[in-house]
């Protein structure tokens, strides 16, 4: 019974003070909104990330052990890393240093070896073809494919023949069967070649330098990786070779906390004036409630009930006011010839929101013990004899 009428004089103050109730909602309002909109942003942009960076290179990669130029017996390598739990493609590969020579135009390369389809399992590399064939490398002797940026330098095209040395091999021609587009450096350093090719380019027994493995879940690479070195291999996850990633995530997340903190402080701080001046008006109101018997709990209870009312009439009407600005920003369409992505990517989490909601309201109940804390402690006589 004491809670109900306590939620009741809660209730009676908040529909009574329409403008001030207003003026509360609206202000942690517009913070969740803020909030809501900002995490949905932030959250688009980590996987636009994953998706434009992790999912397009190696989750876990094996090189040679200390002491060993090579990886020997790589097959029955390959095969027992099929084995494990978690790997979905596997890609070994054998490169090293090369020079690229078209009359007088003259590159130094990345002279890689793969096999053609378990790189593109593993890298998706044939997407980014976008003359000629990646897969005609298993079928045609001495071909190479190409970067577009390397093309321009060389002042090369489909089908021509290029010089390719290497200070302990002879100079060979090699016919250009493809080329590809990663808008990326790679573009001017990488040329593949066939792992066959490669290992008599490089006068090599049939061994590689290097695997490269896709994972169905990429977030397990260091779990996996300590698998592999179990077994006596070496082995590094892409959260360690590529740890820049996560700093700009961490980085970007960090500042985005602290700044929306600040936000949804701002907002309690606009409750508890508000409360504040409910407990000047209600003084009288407050005395009189306290002789008939209400004890300094209860009054207590009123106004802090009074505050996680509005705390969480705000929070609901900035999340869905939030979610739906930020659905909408989201189905904008953007000209991908300028920013290179079709769309602003926004991602709703239901966690985010429902932790959102939560926060919020657990915040302005605090943000009312002040205003609650100083009703409770007023005399009865002083109070009433307020005017």
């Amino acid at each position: 019974m004491p809670l109900k009428f306590e939620l009741f004089v809660a209730l009676r103050h908040i529909v009574y003070r329409k403008r001030q109730t207003i003026l509360s909602v609206g202000a942690i309002g517009i913070a969740v909104m803020i909030l809501v909109v900002s995490n949905a942003f932030m959250a688009g942009f980590t996987d636009k990330l994953y998706e434009s960076t992790v999912n397009d290179m190696a989750h876990v990669t094996v090189t040679p052990q200390e002491n060993s130029e090579y990886i020997h017996l790589y097959k029955n390598l390959q095969s027992e890393l099929y084995e494990i739990n978690g790997i979905k493609a596997v890609s070994p590969s054998l490169a090293g240093e090369a020079v690229l020579r078209n009359e007088d135009n003259v590159k130094n390369v990345l002279f890689q070896g793969i096999n053609p389809r378990d790189e593109d399992a593993v890298l998706s590399t044939n997407s980014d073809i976008i003359r000629g064939s990646l897969f005609a490398l298993t079928t045609s002797g001495n071909t190479i494919v190409i970067g577009d940026d390397l093309a321009d330098d060389l002042e090369v095209s489909l089908d021509d023949r290029i010089e390719i040395s290497f200070p302990e091999s002879e100079t060979n021609l090699y016919r250009i069967i493809g080329i590809y587009d990663t808008n990326t450096p790679l573009d001017s350093t990488l040329t593949y070649t066939s792992l066959q090719t490669a290992q008599s380019f490089y006068a090599t027994s049939d061994v590689v330098n290097s695997i490269n493995i896709k994972l169905y879940d990429f977030n397990r690479d260091r779990e996996i990786a300590q698998q592999i070195e179990d077994k006596g291999y070496s082995a590094e996850g892409w959260t360690e070779t590529n740890p820049e990633i996560l700093q700009t995530i961490a980085i970007e997340t960090i500042s985005n906390n602290i700044m929306l903190g600040f936000i949804l402080l701002i907002a309690s701080f606009g409750v508890i004036s508000a409360l504040n001046m409910v407990v000047v008006e209600k003084t009288r109101q407050i005395g009189i409630l306290m002789a008939m018997g209400a004890g300094k709990s209860g009054i207590r209870n009123i106004f802090i009930l009074e505050s996680g009312i509005l705390g969480f009439l705000g929070a609901v009407t900035g999340t869905i006011a939030g979610i739906a600005i930020a659905l909408s920003i989201g189905n904008y369409d953007l000209p991908s010839e300028l920013y290179h992505i079709d769309s602003i990517p926004v991602v709703i989490r239901h966690k985010d929101v429902v932790l959102t909601v939560i926060a919020v309201f657990i915040l302005n109940l605090i943000a009312g013990v002040y205003p609650a804390s100083r009703a409770a402690n007023m005399e009865p006589v002083e109070a009433i004899a307020t005017h």
